[in-house]
């Protein structure tokens, strides 16, 4: 039972550490060196680097760098667009650090799988960022970064703590996210879209007239939904012209 208990620890806490990666490495870095060296949780020995108090001060200063760099518009997503080189491979390094000495095949599986899973938490914050730098405001932003950080402390204390807890919220997790990055993606396109016609980089889409998107006399209004969808895709329509169309189908 007991080493059932500490399997269940050990996916947990490689499914957190590379989640935490995507999002906020640093202020994951800084969590658990200080959680390890002040003794109150026992590190595998894979990441036992991080209690080294070098590398606690070096995660602390880049924690305070990206705490203020991502309270700026347009800093935070040049700021996730660089660490996109930076957090996936870091963590899959804490992953496999995270699963201690197994065999090679195991280490490579996971750190396939840390990579995988902080590229998918890191997707979804810098889409989701660039989509709300869209405001003028400045206070959605701030609050979206501040939510982000609590978000990564309270998730890798219930990793820590609440093994089971913590898997069933990645589940969730991961769920929301394959619903919400084909989204995000639509969105990002259209921003650089529209940044590249102000700064004459693309075409101006030309204004659709949206009755010659309308069959004749088909009466199969599920092949025509598909071709929509379809001229969404490729951008030949704005998505304001498909709701149009959609509604008068």
């Amino acid at each position: 039972m007991d080493e059932y208990q500490s399997m269940i620890g050990i996916i947990s806490l490689t499914m957190g550490v590379s989640w935490a990666s995507g999002i906020n490495l640093y202020g994951a870095m800084l969590m658990l060196g200080l959680a390890g060296v002040t003794g109150n949780v026992e590190l595998p020995a894979g990441l036992e680097t991080l209690e080294n108090p070098l590398v606690i001060a070096a995660a602390g200063l880049m924690y305070l760098t990206e705490f203020f760099a991502d309270k700026i518009p347009g800093v935070d997503s040049t700021w996730d667009a660089i660490h996109t080189f930076i957090r996936i491979p870091a963590g899959a390094m804490l992953a496999m650090g995270a699963v201690g000495e197994v065999t090679p095949a195991l280490e490579v599986a996971t750190a396939i799988l840390g990579g995988s899973m902080a590229a998918t938490s890191h997707a979804t914050k810098a889409g989701t960022r660039l989509a709300v730098n869209t405001s003028p405001e400045p206070f959605s932003n701030w609050g979206l970064s501040l939510a982000e950080d609590a978000a990564v402390f309270a998730g890798l204390w219930a990793a820590l703590n609440h093994p089971w807890f913590f898997i069933a919220i990645m589940v969730v997790f991961f769920a929301l996210a394959i619903w919400l990055l084909p989204k995000i993606w639509r969105g990002i396109k259209f921003i650089f879209r529209k940044i590249g016609e102000i700064l004459g980089l693309v075409q101006k889409a030309v204004p659709v007239d949206v009755s010659d998107q309308l069959p004749e006399s088909t009466g199969d209004n599920t092949s025509e939904l598909a071709r929509l969808q379809r001229l969404l895709d490729d951008e030949a329509i704005t998505q304001d012209e498909y709701e149009t169309l959609k509604n008068r189908l």
